[in-house]
């Protein structure tokens, strides 16, 4: 297993406008894939420099291919229609609601039996063995936000209820994290962010509307889900570390959920073998640290105490006075540090300069450095 590193980032980076520009041509028909590949790689090529003047070591392509975190699962499967994405409030620090128009993304939905059309992490996975000079990690989403998939009125006829749909997408993304280990990776990150729907019943309701499911069920389902793909991923290579991140969105500097880790804690941290936990801890909408007292020993908790929201540098002292709060519950050998999320969940990104993003970087670099040395 790779040295527990104590500087880590969440795995998105500001795309260039140059890349958004061309993709948009490309969509207009006025731009061919094979020159859009070409300006993707001069860009992941641009975030690897970036990592690595700033100290990072372990290593991500930024999501530079991506339309959204998500798009390495939504991208590569078949059998789905294009649909809006559920409605949901995004909300900035200063407590404004982000203009629609800037956050919206497109989603799919099952139609038909999915099936792997292609495998987008494994073209990102290819470029990093052979460009990042250290460690790398492939970020993607987890099967247990495919309940975000299906739809009553374009779903059923192909699978009844969620849960059918969730076995098959489990097995896709088990057969694509294989295909990556047969690649040579050993750094998985899963991002799994349906625990927001139990933390936070207000996003809940307005996701799910009356229908919503009880958080017990969804709790059972996503920490199964979770565990199974963690437990899979093991079995085929018990050397590869998995992570898990979690937040509470993260769109244009806007959050869309609120609440602490209490309500998740035991069955996550107690039945989600991963090797290191990305937890969102950049305000007071995460919660106190309590909640890690059921971190397993020996599992890293990496804190997401900067914020990748804003420019504003965070005072390292108070950095450095919180993660000794959160050594009252991991021992300190066990903890390292982050921003709480990627800078560009989705490409147009979030409202910071490559500069000010790049300067988070090496804040959470040196901040490491001083406190493990």
């Amino acid at each position: 297993m790779p040295a527990n590193h104590h500087a880590e980032h969440v795995g998105s980076l500001l795309r260039p406008p140059e890349l958004l520009h061309a993709r948009a041509a490309r969509d207009r028909g006025e731009l061919s894939d094979e020159q859009l590949t070409k300006l993707e790689d001069d860009a992941v090529l641009a975030a690897i420099q970036l990592q690595r003047e700033a100290g990072i070591e372990v290593f991500t392509d930024g999501e530079m291919r991506r339309a959204t975190w998500m798009a390495g699962l939504l991208e590569s499967l078949g059998g789905v229609v294009p649909v809006e994405a559920p409605s949901s409030a995004w909300f900035r620090d200063d407590g404004t609601m982000a203009p629609p128009d800037e956050t919206a993304f497109q989603m799919v939905a099952a139609k038909e039996k999915l099936t792997q059309k292609a495998r987008l992490t494994a073209v990102e996975a290819d470029f990093l063995a052979r460009h990042a000079p250290g460690q790398f990690k492939i970020t993607m989403m987890s099967s247990s936000m495919g309940n975000l998939l299906w739809r009553p009125d374009i779903s059923q006829a192909a699978y009844p209820t969620p849960a059918d749909m969730m076995r098959d997408l489990v097995a896709l993304r088990i057969k694509e994290i294989e295909g990556l280990l047969d690649l040579g990776v050993n750094w998985i990150q899963l991002d799994s962010l349906s625990y927001n729907f139990v933390i936070d019943p207000d996003f809940r309701a307005r996701i799910f509307g009356p229908a919503a499911p009880d958080p017990e069920s969804l709790l059972e389902s996503t920490v199964a889900i979770d565990a199974e793909l963690v437990r899979a991923t093991k079995a085929m290579n018990p050397e590869v570390t998995v992570g898990m991140h979690i937040c509470r969105g993260n769109n244009r500097s806007a959050w869309m959920s609120k609440g602490g880790y209490e309500p998740i804690a035991e069955r996550l941290f107690g039945e989600v073998p991963v090797d290191r936990f990305l937890l969102e801890y950049d305000s007071e909408r995460a919660g106190g640290f309590e909640p890690l007292r059921f971190v397993p020993r020996g599992t890293t908790v990496v804190l997401g105490l900067i914020s990748s929201k804003t420019p504003n540098l965070e005072s390292q002292d108070e950095l450095r006075r919180r993660i000794d709060e959160a050594a009252a519950y991991v021992p300190p050998e066990n903890l390292a540090i982050s921003p709480q999320c990627g800078f560009a969940s989705t490409a147009r990104g979030n409202l910071l300069t490559v500069d000010e993003e790049r300067r988070k970087l090496e804040l959470v670099v040196d901040t490491a450095q001083k406190v493990w040395g």
